[in-house]
């Protein structure tokens, strides 16, 4: 059964093979999906020989590669009996114009190698991919690397028991995002919660200058676990797949993923405004820490 009708691929402008295009291919075959390859591409660099003529040898050069690029992938694909287009797309705005032409194409999911920015630089300058995460409006899967062409082992990641998301419906999203993933891929699918209990136990948390007896941490663990499995049972995840993790979201993923060899892990976005946008979600931070690859789903909520 096909999962999806369209797929967009963006390839690094230096047009080396990829995880990514590894990813693509094998999805869209499996799925009998349109397969649309696209590379943003810095514009054709001006070089002044003198007054204000420009190095047309160079210039020619560097078309030629990119057209060169278009024609030779586009056969290449369609030996491998894929329906596809391929285009190079030339702009000093890459997100607004990848953004664009996921309005234009309506894609099912947009595929993409993990660009790993130095810490340093992320700091002052968003990435492209956290960019993605919180404005791309279709699923973004972002590759680190490839175990298997196909998924073998999908990870819903979900928090039943925060309100916002209850609110949006990401939960329902990301695994229904999740399941979609599994079916194409012949995968089982795992859910996950990581709880932390650490900010109940502040100076503003309630009762903090009583203590937290061990009955009510204990009740309160027990209250997370029944949301958890109602989630897990509303959607047939048998118990064998039902993961309930106390820890930090980021750490206990990466843990997850080494441990159970999981290939995709499913997460959601919100929408975030103020200090909050600016220090990021945990899906962002999972690209940089999880071993595996993302595919990220994002809600807008009210704030």
């Amino acid at each position: 059964m096909s999962q999806y009708q369209r797929l967009l691929l963006i390839v690094d402008q230096n047009l080396q093979r990829s995880p990514a295009e590894q990813r693509a291919v094998a999805l869209a075959k499996a799925a009998g999906a349109v397969l649309d390859v696209r590379v943003f591409a810095e514009p054709v660099p001006v070089v002044h020989l003198w007054a204000e003529k420009v190095d047309d040898t160079e210039h020619q050069r560097y078309m030629r590669r990119y057209r060169r690029w278009e024609a030779e992938e586009l056969d290449r694909l369609n030996d491998m009996g894929l329906d596809v287009t391929v285009k190079a797309v030339f702009t000093t705005h890459p997100l607004l114009d990848i953004l664009k032409t996921v309005e234009d194409l309506k894609p099912d999911l947009l595929i993409k190698d993990v660009s790993l920015e130095p810490v340093l630089k992320r700091v002052f300058i968003t990435p492209l991919d956290c960019h993605l995460l919180r404005e791309c409006p279709v699923p973004v899967h972002l590759v680190n690397h490839v175990r298997y062409s196909l998924p073998h082992r999908i990870v819903a990641a979900v928090d039943p028991f925060d309100p916002a998301t209850q609110i949006s419906g990401l939960n329902d999203t990301i695994i229904q995002t999740a399941n979609a993933l599994a079916l194409q891929c012949d995968a089982p699918l795992h859910l996950l919660y990581a709880y932390d209990l650490s900010p109940l136990f502040n100076s503003d948390a309630p009762l903090a200058g009583g203590g937290w007896g061990v009955d009510v941490i204990e009740e309160l663990r027990q209250s997370l676990h029944q949301a958890f499995v109602t989630l897990a049972e509303r959607y047939g995840v048998p118990p064998e797949r039902r993961h309930f993790v106390m820890g930090l979201p980021v750490p206990v993923i990466s843990e997850f993923v080494e441990e159970y060899l999981a290939d995709v892990v499913v997460m959601g976005t919100v929408h975030r405004v103020g200090i909050d946008r600016l220090i990021g979600s945990n899906t962002e931070r999972a690209l940089y820490s999880v071993p595996g690859s993302i595919l990220a789903v994002r809600q807008r909520v009210r704030v």
